[in-house]
């Protein structure tokens, strides 16, 4: 357990101006070799359109079967929240996200739903994950409906 250097967990961190200078941190996991699923939950992400600089914000739901590595979630805070004052587009903030943590963490399986507020009065959904679930592994479904307005 001693494979690992964690740079923010009980320090302080000021956070980062960008994703790309966000570090992504990951620990040991005490049960590998036992399938399960481990959930992130991020209700108010933001980040900037890059056409009009207008923010946007979505509700991310992360998932993933952790293998060897579990994704320590300071850091995950921390590497969310650079996205703030960044601009792209819904699609790739998602898919950046999920790509990002299966680099670090690794994991058996992981995918991530993006449920992202309307923008122009369409609501923009994005999915990402990285190949079939294993078998057995059980699948809650990630608890967002889609967006319906007011009615």
């Amino acid at each position: 357990m001693t494979d690992f250097n964690l740079t923010q967990l009980g320090k302080l961190s000021n956070g980062f101006a960008s994703p790309d200078e966000a570090v992504l941190e990951r620990v040991p996991n005490p049960q590998k070799g036992t399938l399960y699923l481990a959930r992130f939950t991020a209700p108010e992400f933001t980040s900037l359109c890059p056409v009009t600089g207008q923010p946007d914000f979505a509700h991310m739901v992360i998932d993933y079967a952790p293998d060897s590595w579990l994704i320590e979630s300071k850091s995950l805070k921390l590497y969310l929240a650079a996205f703030r004052n960044h601009g792209a587009f819904h699609e790739d903030c998602t898919v950046a996200i999920g790509r990002k943590i299966a680099e670090v963490a690794q994991p058996l399986w992981m995918r991530i739903g993006g449920y992202w507020y309307p923008r122009g009065g369409i609501p923009i959904d994005v999915f990402y994950q990285t190949g079939p679930a294993p078998e057995g592994l059980w699948l809650p479904d990630q608890g967002v409906a889609p967006y319906r307005g007011r009615g």
